[in-house]
């Protein structure tokens, strides 16, 4: 059995964008999240969400694009960038009037999905797509 020092805790998703303080700004308003931090330089910003951290930081960073590459963004609105971000909601329908409301884009309306979620997406000014659903019922097992 693996040493418990050695089993990890899921601490941050990180959301590469052109603007620190714009976005975690926004993302308070318009998803009704509580700012833990936005650092002086307004390069790096962190949102209260629970056990797991949203964190921003911009597209470009000196400190880290020479070690693990650069960041591309999308290059026209018939492109997206390979993370969408969720977040569950007890009222999707009034959860996502919020944050379109606040500066979300409209990608599609929450419906009720085959597998009995609701779910409605929007996009934030950096293209990043926004899942809102409902918790996923657990399956009945026979």
């Amino acid at each position: 059995m693996a040493s418990s020092s050695l089993s990890p805790a899921y601490a941050y998703t990180v959301l590469y964008v052109k603007d620190v303080a714009q976005s975690v700004a926004f993302y308070a308003k318009a998803f009704g999240y509580s700012v833990r931090r936005l650092d002086e330089s307004h390069r790096w910003g962190e949102l209260e969400s629970g056990h797991t951290t949203i964190a921003f930081t911009p597209i470009h960073q000196h400190e880290t694009d020479g070690l693990t590459a650069a960041v591309h963004a999308t290059r026209s609105k018939q492109e997206r960038p390979p993370v969408e971000v969720c977040f569950v909601y007890p009222d999707v329908d009034a959860a996502y009037k919020r944050a379109v409301e606040n500066g979300a884009v409209s990608v599609s309306v929450p419906e009720v999905k085959e597998w009995g979620q609701k779910v409605g997406y929007v996009r934030d000014f950096d293209g990043i797509v926004i899942r809102m659903g409902s918790h996923v019922k657990p399956a009945k097992l026979d």
